[in-house]
């Protein structure tokens, strides 16, 4: 799977209405085919710092997300909001699902 990881931080006037600014852009992408998720967070450290967890089943799929036009049409609607260019990670990780984390499995 290609997952991403992206930090934002938005300008103190668009704090507030940063998840409504999104909000097509969210929905479009998660219907994506080879969308596998995609989950908004918010920093506890920093008010203005939202971060992005997203997945997609392949490299094809990722392709797909960033020439769609719902992704232009994000991007253009993002940028006014930033305070700086967003950081990110984007790696190629195995299978298509979150895995177990060991140290703290539940048992009973």
């Amino acid at each position: 799977m290609i997952f991403i990881v992206v930090k934002f931080n938005v300008l103190d006037s668009h704090r507030d209405g940063w998840l409504d600014l999104t909000r097509d852009f969210t929905e479009a992408t998660r219907a994506e085919p080879g969308n596998l998720w995609y989950d908004w967070f918010h920093s506890v450290d920093n008010p203005n710092e939202f971060v992005i967890v997203e997945a997609f089943r392949d490299a094809q799929a990722g392709k797909d997300h960033v020439t769609s036009e719902h992704f232009r049409r994000g991007m253009d609607a993002m940028r006014p909001a930033l305070r700086e260019t967003p950081r990110i990670i984007n790696t190629e990780v195995p299978g298509v699902e979150w895995s177990r984390m060991g140290e703290l499995e539940v048992t009973g």
